[in-house]
């Protein structure tokens, strides 16, 4: 057996590139390292699946300590012929701590690196080459997410030490498997004082068979062995793919657990095209991260908000709903879009899609070539309430996979039109105006509200108050309004029945500027009517007040805290909390309706390209919904809920009204 052992690449008198070079090449990318990680190793193993596999490709991050039954194995190993000086050669100060992290990122399903192991080899098969010896080859994958193969850095820019641990295994010119292991390190250059004189160093390192005149892989039973000494994973019988082991990786101040999180976040949000069954065909790639030998759940985008917005958009895209984009001069078509707008509850950001810029709302429109590959989400206008959102996807055509390609930097993070020359300039610059069309049609629907209403350009409504709220009216006499400032209150009228009611105001008060949606003027849990996030508040009188009186034990309402959005399922409704503190039995009903703003009337018919709110049902303290429009409870301390699908572009209201049940 051969024991491996490093070789440091000398200055040939011809010159050759040196470490920092290269490991300059990704630039200052606007995304975090474990950001590009994913993105630069999932495109590598997407360009290298296996055509006309039926499986998905296996892609996998693993975050570990080297176990002490390794780790002697890996001090060892790694050791032989390493630089004495560790300014030169940092793996080998971070080998003997007392712990050893890595970081392996694996695929299953690919080809694994083949081909020649030699740069000097003609095949057409080079992927050994491209990734471990060459740098900056052109892509030779039709419609693959790479150009020039710069992503592979990213590997040497994440470890501490420069050093990665490459283990592949690949189909022979005979039709065999050959597994291979050889270990890199990419640092800096250096010149170092030989028993012949001074001599200077490119900082690139080779880890293996050093018995002929180029380092070469360990293969076959050498390389299994080694793999497990080391305590890699190995490959089955007939499994081919590659794992990279990132040595010491830098986890840019996370904890190793938090990062496996940020990773599996990352994940779904760069990744999430390749992660959806479409049109009857399963996911094109499977994806999974462990730390320490636990699996952190990578989010399923069809199920993750606001990712299922644009799953929503990708699946119109790619419909007969979606868009044509085309370039009139010249003439060119550019590739696809689909829209999708939703009203959706405030959006939480995480860290990874504060990362993409998907902060408080979602108005972005994702890119990206025929490979499917997120290239990055580009904001548009932002929607006039932090309780509407939109979410887009564009994919550009076949035909104009070159032009976006060599639009895009290192790190295929951007399209930069400003790179490119006429006609193709011109091609990513209407692409971005064709999608700016796109969205100003989304975000103004345009009409007018229905005769006998009010006089209110739906679009006004739509560009300026899409979104907000109305609030919820509690009937009961236990409430009385007057405007602020006021002396007397608003008359009482006298149903049907002998029960007397509030009316409602007939005036409002408008609120001061920058009254917030979802803010009211009454505190958590008041007996009072309130109308939240239409730009008006009213001002509660206690009952009693003014000359006004409160007959007992007349049912009222008890509204709990504002309405609020939350996704249920797939469909977002407003909720409103309530409760019914008077005993005996009463029944409930919800009056629906919309208002448009700058108007004093509730419109009972929508105007002209509106829907109408759609009562879902009552929930009650244990979680059980009722359907029925009406329903009959019993009054006491439990809290309910109504739940209403709004009315997109108008602002909805709520009325619930009760009345006591009498005897039969």
């Amino acid at each position: 057996m051969t024991a491996p052992r490093w070789f440091s690449q000398p200055y040939p008198p011809e010159g050759a590139s040196a470490a920092e070079g290269i490991r300059n090449q990704l630039g200052r990318p606007e995304l975090d390292l474990l950001t590009i990680l994913v993105r630069e190793s999932a495109q590598n193993s997407w360009d290298a699946r296996i055509p006309d596999l039926p499986d998905p490709v296996d892609y996998r991050i693993d975050m570990s300590t080297v176990s002490p039954a390794h780790a002697g194995a890996w001090r060892e190993l790694l050791l032989a012929g390493a630089p004495s000086q560790r300014e030169n050669f940092p793996l080998r100060e971070v080998l003997r701590r007392g712990s050893i992290r890595v970081m392996a990122v694996s695929d299953r399903g690919t080809r694994g690196l083949g081909g020649p192991t030699r740069a000097d080899s003609f095949a057409a098969e080079r992927d050994f080459v491209s990734f471990i010896r060459n740098i900056g080859e052109p892509r030779d994958t039709a419609l693959g997410g790479g150009t020039y193969g710069f992503g592979k850095g990213i590997f040497y820019v994440l470890s501490n030490t420069g050093t990665i641990l490459v283990h592949s295994r690949c189909r022979t010119a005979q039709g065999g498997y050959e597994t291979r292991l050889i270990g890199c390190t990419l640092w800096k250059s250096y010149g170092a004082k030989e028993a012949d004189g001074h001599r200077r160093y490119t900082g690139r390192h080779w880890w293996g068979d050093n018995s002929g005149g180029v380092v070469e892989p360990l293969t076959g039973q050498e390389a299994d062995s080694a793999v497990r000494s080391l305590g890699l994973r190995p490959f089955g019988a007939e499994e081919t793919g590659t794992t990279v082991v990132v040595i010491d990786p830098a986890l840019d101040g996370l904890t190793p657990t938090a990062a496996a999180d940020y990773l599996a976040d990352t994940i779904a949000w760069h990744l999430w095209p390749k992660m959806i069954s479409t049109n009857g065909r399963p996911a094109a790639m499977r994806f999974s991260v462990s730390c320490d030998g636990d699996n952190r759940p990578v989010p399923d985008p069809r199920e993750t908000r606001p990712l299922n917005m644009f799953v929503a958009a990708y699946e119109k895209m790619t419909g007969p709903d979606g868009d044509r984009l085309h370039c009139k001069s010249p003439k060119r078509f550019l590739g696809r879009l689909g829209l999708e707008k939703r009203i959706m509850p405030i959006l939480e950001p995480s860290r990874a899609s504060r990362m993409v810029g998907v902060e408080d709302i979602v108005h972005h429109v994702c890119l990206m070539r025929p490979a499917e590959l997120v290239v990055t989400y580009r904001p548009g206008p932002k929607p006039p309430s932090v309780n509407q959102g939109y979410a887009g996807v564009f994919r550009a055509d076949e035909s104009m996979d070159e032009v976006y390609a060599k639009a895009e930097p290192p790190t295929h993070d951007a399209w930069n039109p400003q790179s490119l020359e006429r006609p193709e300039s011109t091609f990513v610059h209407t692409t971005f105006r064709r999608i700016g069309e796109a969205l100003e049609s989304l975000l103004s629907l345009g009409g007018t509200a229905r005769s006998g209403s009010s006089n209110v350009a739906l679009g006004a409504a739509s560009s300026f108050f899409s979104g907000l709220v109305g609030g919820t009216w509690g009937i009961g006499g236990a409430t009385a309004y007057s405007k602020p400032g006021a002396t007397s209150p608003h008359h009482r009228r006298k149903e049907s029945g002998g029960d007397l009611h509030d009316e409602p105001p007939s005036t409002w008060q408008p609120a001061s500027e920058g009254h917030q949606t979802g803010s009211s003027s009454a505190p958590d849990g008041a007996d009072t009517d309130s109308q939240f996030g239409t730009g008006h508040q009213f001002s509660p009188v206690a009952p009693g007040a003014q000359g006004l009186s409160t007959p007992r034990g007349r049912p009222r309402v008890q509204y709990v805290g504002d309405p609020y959005y939350e996704d249920r399922g797939a469909v977002t409704l407003l909720v409103q909390n309530f409760r019914l503190p008077v005993p005996g039995r009463q029944q409930v009903h919800a009056d629906l309706a919309v208002t448009l703003p700058g108007t004093a009337g509730r419109e009972t018919d929508p105007p002209i390209g509106a829907g109408m709110p759609e009562l879902v049902g009552w929930e009650d303290g244990d979680g059980r919904v009722h359907e029925p429009t009406t329903i009959e409870v019993e009054g006491g301390e439990s809290l309910w809920r109504v739940l209403v699908l709004p009315a997109p572009d108008t602002m909805t209201e709520i009325a619930v009204k009760v009345q006591a049940v009498k005897p039969s």
